[in-house]
């Protein structure tokens, strides 16, 4: 039975590519609870799976990948359970999406206002008035301005913030429970993109949205996110609170990606970089997929770690390493 303030169960999500070279798994065992209102930071390389957690999430999951087993409770129901006619109620309704490409989401040859006005007719019964209104008020509540004038132009004559903007506004429309943002803002420059993680966090925590934010920047997450999930190789290899994660990471590939981060005090020095490459999805080694990267690998390392908690004053800090531990002194993070 699931508690009422939780919006999201995932357990034990596994994705698979199925490719002429061999079955790729992309996401590999996947866990993790999401509440009302809280927002989960998805961390981690590119090719760590992050992308493609949210399209399992969604429904989104093109041939020649398919989501194998595993259970995506939604408010209590299974979303792998459902019709696919009851998964598109869902979608752009309760459950929405926001790209990276706004383009992804905006029809080039139709203006902003015909694409929010069918966006929300396809969910609710409303006139197109009222549909106009309610558009209106949602691109005001994103900050942009002249709101009219926005809605009668083309995605072409908007500027990339505009868009992306207007992109997440149509996410809102209708009040979802859960958005999942994969690296909407990773194009924006820096003042753009903090203009709109303020404006996203303040939505967020006034209708108690759950969000997913997907991101290989951890910067960006450390002041928008509650909890943090790293992913490495499909997996979630540590899994805690922003403070916990970035103050105490405990696994040797999360303190890499904290010692990899610049900052004030370092100018001129060189940036850490972690050792070696991220193991191809086609031939896994057996054990910790960490292994051939980490300075603390030993002949344990040939199996898979299980979820440990290894710090008492913080017992729901999770960590998948036979290792884990503070960084040696001198070490990044």
């Amino acid at each position: 039975m699931t508690a009422p303030d939780i919006t999201l169960e995932v357990r034990d999500l596994h994705t698979r590519f199925h490719t002429r070279e061999g079955v790729l798994p992309v996401v590999d065992g996947l866990s993790f609870t999401l509440r009302r209102g809280q927002v989960l930071g998805l961390v981690g390389e590119s090719g760590s799976g992050k992308s493609v957690t949210g399209f399992s999430i969604m429904g989104l999951v093109d041939p020649p990948g398919r989501v194998e087993g595993g259970e995506l409770l939604f408010q209590g129901q299974d979303l792998r359970q459902l019709s696919p006619r009851e998964r598109r109620a869902l979608q752009g309704n309760r459950l929405a999406m926001i790209f990276q490409d706004p383009m992804a989401t905006l029809n080039p040859v139709l203006r902003i206002d015909a694409q929010m006005i069918e966006a929300v007719k396809a969910h609710r019964p409303a006139s197109t008035k009222e549909a106009r209104q309610l558009a209106r008020d949602t691109l005001a509540s994103m900050g942009i301005p002249s709101p009219d004038e926005r809605l009668r132009a083309y995605p072409h004559q908007l500027s990339g913030g505009m868009r992306q903007r207007v992109a997440i506004a149509i996410a809102l429309l209708h009040g979802p429970d859960l958005i999942i943002a994969d690296e909407p803002t990773t194009a924006l420059d820096v003042t753009l993109q903090a203009q709109i993680l303020s404006e996203v966090q303040a939505l967020v925590r006034e209708r108690g949205t759950a969000l997913i934010w997907i991101s290989h920047d951890l910067s960006v997450v450390a002041g928008l996110a509650d909890q943090i999930a790293v992913m490495y190789a499909g997996r979630i290899v540590e899994h805690g609170t922003v403070d916990e994660v970035l103050d105490h990471p405990q696994h040797p590939y999360t303190q890499g990606l904290i010692g990899s981060l610049p900052s004030a005090n370092q100018r001129g020095a060189r940036l850490r970089q972690i050792s070696g490459m991220a193991p191809s999805l086609l031939n896994m080694p057996s054990g910790c997929a960490f292994a051939p990267r980490c300075a603390r690998a030993s002949a344990a390392c040939d199996s898979r770690p299980d979820i440990s908690h290894p710090r008492t004053d913080a017992p729901a800090h999770q960590v998948r390493c036979h290792h884990p531990g503070p960084a040696p002194l001198g070490a990044p993070a």
